[in-house]
């Protein structure tokens, strides 16, 4: 749902500007890390997790497990505080030294300025520390590696996008309602051209229109991820948004626009619910929230000339966890860290929020939850095929650029997609440079 979405991410544009200043600060240094003594320190740690209503209630049920078996290394947790976005709290947080030791909502997107803040321990230097996370995510890892090689994140939890529909709205459009032909670009446009045509919804999907940084991570990064088997806007230190398969994807959208199929205009509510949109890009916690109120289905993301599901990426809406340097005790948060993303821990997530936590085999690991959740099988093998944003120093202000360029000439039709793409390109490469 947009509106959730926007709740969850929309502050997080302050990132940008507090962002990139943070990232420019003192002397804070370029690695983060974290003190031999402090990583084999014990004792008493502070926590904070997302304010999402499920994942408090497993936080808490977490840590109260932790609690009663190590009265000596308790557990203080507590919701993010209140501000405009997480990211704004977090930074700011580094700067005052008052972060907490885990935080259980990080953005992979902004690793890379909170690294060169120095707020983050590198948790390869523990000694089981790269071991854990690789058997635990496996290649999924790798994307959540930084530059120099190590993790300052840990790969957590995801909800993989996909298109949900509405099947009444398609039944009302002549639309095939249990098995919607929208694979590929063309069969996707002739089902949104239908569904405007007929009247029975005004728009055929409704993206947000707005240009913070985070909205391509909603409509063009998810089929650019699926266009291109699994990559993202950057590969190998370069932006990768003016080869064919990006250009395509922009083309795609751009026609969506120009044809009148989504709405150009910030819609004050979830267009989805109300009916105003026949599909929307939504993540697994759309199924508990749409619930029985409407009647939906869900395929991946659609391609040029359409993939088999079981070949098709999407973008994974991820929140990880980071350990912060200020943590005297980060001994005992290396320990609590592996308890909360045990096998047991996982499932119990899952299970609660119905995200899908990142870890290999998932779909056989939980059979039985998947088994008597049949609603959100298709998100658990989507999981196994996810890209995520680069987690450099300087990713937020490149995706701005992206937004930008996609504002510009994808949803309000002012030039090129070439051109706007090549500018964007050029500004993505020397952030790039940039360190």
């Amino acid at each position: 749902m947009r509106t959730r979405r926007t709740a969850l991410h929309r502050a997080a544009l302050a990132v940008v500007t507090a962002g990139i200043v943070a990232g420019t600060l003192a002397a804070c240094g370029s690695g983060g890390g974290g003190s031999s003594d402090a990583m084999k320190a014990h004792g008493p740690i502070t926590i904070w997790y997302s304010n999402n209503e499920q994942e408090v209630q497993w936080g808490k049920s977490m840590v109260s497990a932790w609690n009663s078996a190590h009265p000596k290394e308790q557990i203080k947790a507590q919701e993010v505080p209140a501000g405009k976005s997480t990211e704004e709290v977090i930074g700011a947080a580094i700067t005052a030294g008052t972060t907490p030791c885990l935080v259980f909502n990080n953005l992979p997107a902004a690793t890379g300025q909170w690294q060169k803040q120095g707020g983050l321990v590198d948790l390869s230097k523990f000694s089981d520390g790269a071991k854990y996370i690789e058997a635990r995510s496996g290649s999924a890892a790798d994307q959540y590696k930084s530059s120099d090689g190590d993790y300052y994140q840990m790969p957590w939890k995801q909800n993989p996008v996909m298109i949900f529909y509405n099947k009444a709205i398609f039944a009302k459009a002549g639309l095939d309602a249990d098995n919607p032909d929208l694979s590929t670009y063309s069969s996707f446009l002739a089902a949104a051209q239908k569904i405007k045509d007929s009247g029975a919804a005004p728009y055929a999907i409704y993206p947000a229109p707005t240009s913070e940084f985070f909205q391509v991570n909603f409509d063009y990064l998810p089929l650019l991820a699926a266009q291109t088997g699994g990559k993202t806007f950057i590969e190998n230190g370069k932006a990768a948004i003016t080869n064919q398969d990006a250009l395509d994807v922009a083309n795609f959208w751009k026609t969506v626009y120009s044809d009148g199929l989504a709405g150009k205009e910030q819609y004050q509510g979830d267009a989805f619910a109300d009916g105003k949109a026949a599909m929307a890009i939504v993540g697994p916690w759309a199924i508990a929230y749409y619930g029985d109120k409407i009647q939906w289905g869900s395929v991946p993301v659609p391609t040029k000339d359409g993939k088999a599901a079981d070949q098709t990426y999407t973008f994974p809406d991820a929140k990880n966890i980071g350990m912060y340097s200020s943590c005297k005790n980060q001994g005992t948060a290396w320990d609590v860290l592996k308890f909360a993303t045990s096998q047991e821990q996982d499932g119990k997530l899952l299970d609660v929020t119905g995200q899908m936590p990142i870890r290999t085999d998932l779909a056989t690991t939980y059979a039985s939850y998947f088994s008597s959740h049949p609603d959100y099988k298709e998100f658990g093998d989507q999981s196994a095929r996810t890209v995520d944003d680069p987690t450099g120093s300087n990713t937020i202000a490149q995706m701005q650029a992206l937004r930008d360029a996609y504002s510009k000439a994808v949803i309000n039709g002012s030039g090129s997609v070439e051109d706007a793409f090549k500018a964007a390109s050029d500004k993505i490469d020397k952030l790039q440079a940039q360190k």
